[in-house]
């Protein structure tokens, strides 16, 4: 039997990593790139000019004939432009050339993607800067050509970040920066501190064929019509089922592409909704994750291509079925390996952990509003507080143990102060089962999972980014003021104080605690006693982007500038703007061209067949003429429905503003779709088969 191979053969085989480099560098050359990377010191023209010409050979020897600077402009996605290595001497000879100058910096149109008002058309240069700290890798396209892949930041000619990875980099800095600080307050020593991020991936694969037979799905993503299907989620039986052949043998594929890419795809499972599946990799430090959460994406999708099928990342592609979101699980360590939200046996003891566990419950509190706007796209507005995912009020759960732990701190109790660690499952025979620091509610936004916290609204289509840049500046701004606070007192007086601050953050923030059911209409109530903020569409929460408070938090910490925050919020705005002026288009171009008609025929076979039968005896036609009856009253009532989305679709795009048109659009365009659609599917079930001008959900979902 020929031996198998491994994982551990070809992981991470296309990517520029450590091995790779130790093989195609000077062990100088490879311990002044470390440092680099590790300690965040300036990279050189001469030490970046020996790093190009190690990665053009590893390029090269793995069959590379351009190279391109990957970033990730504010649309959400990635950009890219490829250059080949063929250059020629000054002897008129081709040579391959790759220099430390096109390894660090590139050019590339800045008018040509969203400033929100950054760049004039006329100004169009923007430039790609490495980010050394992601490594580059290989990708391999189905017609053979091969190219070196080197992330990067984008920013304006004048600075301004235009994407979405600078402010995400400034913010792990100011996050190490500050947690640096705190550590060293307590009297202990390191160098780094590093947000780590696992980010899980929810999708749907639906069959190719379908997927190009639906115009909604072409242009946006999502189903604007659509009639349920008789079978639903509602038996569970989707969730964690056995996996399909056909998806097994996509998952398989997907996996290897991912591991080819150093992407340590992890878990795989079919979701709650039929047709829905997920996958989760390993943590890593947050910008590779949020770099490899996008080519997790991208590989999704034309992986499925594969396989006849099409991934669709949409937070709600199917009515009345789960979407898909996005987990967020984050943590944050030491260079020494310290993770610092692990609890241990006895929390309560544990300083480090009480400090960084209630600055993020103080963080997300104070800043709840940037966690929401983080989650924020048009899309996770159909999927956001219904059930399948948290409501739009932030809350944190930390579990029964955590409360008793710092409920009996704030109180002065000795209390129970160890966590319970195993669970009696009642079986001899099973081993003893060890129990996590706290429970899962599925309900929670934002809920501690035993060493991370794991914020749940993120939408599936969307950049890992955004949550993150939140996160680590809010925790940053805490830290702060901890750590001011720890070394304005002597060594002998520092444990006192870290409880007094742990208590006073605690009870100042409790309020955020909620550990009950997120989805129902009691918690709204009891949320609103508490002040805690409802922002429940996007187009406000994309105001709070310029609040004061919000402005002044991430220019402290040289996140990002006034500037660049309000340019945000205006392509927000503007993205938001598109997005439903597409669905609207998309609404109308179905309604006339694929529905009307398909409705006409329906009512055409109808009177034939009553005016056939009506000559032997007008009794035996009675149900078909309560059907005509029923489907002509729907079909006027779609069409005055659609005029009126004609009406409202018009008074949007005479907006003067950008903002004013997203108000039309949110109040009164949505509005009326949604009426639309409810007329359509009612005359989708009356319509026969043969009828029907598109695939229905029971076809698309339910496929072999």
């Amino acid at each position: 039997m020929d031996k198998k191979t491994r994982i551990t053969d070809y992981f991470g085989q296309n990517v520029f990593n450590s091995v790779v480099m130790q093989e195609y560098m000077s062990p100088e050359t490879y311990s002044e790139v470390r440092a680099v990377i590790d300690s965040g010191i300036t990279l050189g023209i001469d030490l970046a000019n020996r790093v190009a010409e190690a990665m053009k050979e590893w390029a090269s020897d793995m069959g590379a004939t351009h190279y391109t600077h990957w970033f990730q402009p504010l649309t959400g996605s990635t950009a890219e432009k490829h250059d080949s290595f063929i250059s020629i001497d000054k002897q008129g000879n081709n040579i391959l050339e790759f220099t430390g100058k096109n390894l660090s910096k590139g050019e590339a149109d800045a008018s040509s993607f969203p400033t929100g008002g950054i760049r004039a058309t006329f100004e169009a240069r923007g430039y790609t800067v490495w980010d050394c700290s992601s490594p580059a890798f290989i990708r391999k396209t189905k017609g053979g050509g091969v190219t070196l892949y080197i992330p990067t930041a984008f920013c304006s000619y004048n600075g301004e970040a235009l994407d979405k990875k600078t402010p995400l980099l400034h913010s792990m800095e100011a996050l190490n920066r500050e947690g640096v600080k705190l550590i060293r307050s307590l009297g202990m020593q390191v160098e780094r501190v590093i947000a780590s991020v696992g980010g899980e991936q929810e999708y749907f694969l639906i069959d190719k064929k379908d997927f190009n037979k639906r115009t909604d799905l072409r242009f946006t993503g999502r189903t604007l019509f659509g009639a349920d299907a008789p079978k639903g989620q509602e038996q569970h039986d989707q969730y964690y089922a056995s996996i399909k052949t056909r998806v097994s043998q996509y998952m398989s594929k997907l996996n290897h592409e991912l591991w080819l890419l150093g992407i340590t795809a992890k878990t795989q499972h079919n979701e709650a909704a039929p047709s829905q599946h997920e996958l989760a990799p390993i943590f890593c430090t947050a910008n590779i994750a949020t770099d490899q959460n996008q080519l997790i994406m991208e590989t999704m999708k034309k992986v499925a291509e594969k396989f006849d099928l099409t991934c669709l990342l949409h937070e709600k592609p199917f009515a009345n079925v789960n979407g898909s979101g996005k987990h967020n699980n984050w943590s944050v360590t030491t260079d020494s390996g310290i993770n610092m939200l692990r609890p241990g046996t006895n929390p309560g003891e544990n300083a480090l952990f009480l400090l960084t566990f209630t600055a993020v419950i103080a963080g997300v509190d104070e800043y709840a509003d940037l966690i929401r706007m983080s989650a924020s796209n048009p899309g996770n507005e159909h999927r956001l507080g219904g059930n399948e995912a948290p409501p739009s009020i932030i809350s944190i759960y930390i579990g029964d143990d955590l409360e008793l732990v710092m409920d009996n701190l704030c109180e002065g109790n000795k209390g129970e102060e160890s966590l319970k660690q195993y669970i009696n499952t009642g079986v001899n025979y099973l081993a003893e089962l060890k129990k996590d620091s706290s429970d899962r509610n599925r309900t929670s936004p934002f809920a501690f999972t035993g060493n991370k916290f794991e914020f749940r609204m993120v939408g599936s289509s969307a950049t890992l980014s955004n949550p993150n840049v939140m996160i680590n500046t809010i925790v940053a701004e805490m830290f702060s003021r901890i750590s001011e606070e720890l070394l304005s007192v002597s060594a002998a007086e520092r444990d006192a104080k870290v409880i007094e601050i742990v208590k006073r953050l605690y009870t100042e923030h409790k309020r955020i605690i909620y550990k009950g059911n997120n989805y129902t209409k009691d918690w709204v109530r009891e949320a609103k006693k508490r002040g805690l903020n409802n922002i429940d569409n996007c187009v406000d929460a994309y105001d709070v982007l310029v609040d004061k408070k919000n402005i002044d938090l991430f220019e402290r910490h040289g996140v990002m500038t006034c500037v660049e925050l309000q340019s945000r919020r205006e392509i927000y705005l503007e993205i938001y703007n598109q997005v439903i002026n597409i669905e609207a288009k998309t609404m109308l171009l179905m309604a006339r061209s694929e529905i009307m008609p398909a409705i006409i025929k329906s009512k055409k076979e109808l009177a034939l067949t009553i005016n056939q039968v009506s000559n032997i005896d007008e009794n035996f036609t009675r149900v078909e003429r309560e059907q005509l009856q029923v489907l002509s009253g729907l079909f006027n009532i779609f069409n005055n429905e659609l005029v009126e989305l004609d009406r409202v679709y018009l008074a949007a795009s005479k907006a003067t503003t950008c903002k004013k048109r997203a108000i039309i659009y949110r109040d009164q365009v949505v509005l009326t779709m949604n009426k639309l659609r409810k007329t359509a599917d009612a005359i989708e079930v009356l319509i026969p088969k043969e009828f029907q001008p598109y695939p229905t959900y029971a076809d698309i979902l339910f496929y072999d």
